[in-house]
């Protein structure tokens, strides 16, 4: 009977519980997951300037509905006494208009 007790007492100290590798694989899980949330705050801003930046030197629009040279502004005016609902009348900066205007 005591033999039984002894061995006992040297199988839990030698091997691995599932509660104890369950929680080994959850601690290992969590340092993952803040090391990659840590590189997502570290390497997204750094990107999102980059994009910017080439985006710009392309001459690309910032409200990204097309591009437009530098310097070349219009203005595009719709109204609902034109004839059509769809006729858009475009003025440019020295006054020219294009369209339906």
């Amino acid at each position: 009977m005591e033999q039984e007790s002894g061995w006992d007492i040297v199988r839990s100290e030698r091997g691995w519980s599932m509660r104890e590798a369950g929680m080994g694989l959850l601690r290992a899980t969590l340092l993952f997951g803040l090391g990659i949330a840590a590189l997502t705050v570290i390497i997204v801003p750094a990107l999102d300037k980059r994009s910017s930046e080439w985006a710009d030197g392309a001459g690309i629009d910032a409200m990204q509905v097309g591009s437009i040279d530098k310097g070349n502004t219009y203005t595009i005016r719709r109204s609902v006494l034109q004839p059509s609902p769809d006729a858009v009348c475009i003025i440019r900066q020295d006054g020219t208009s294009t369209g339906t205007c």
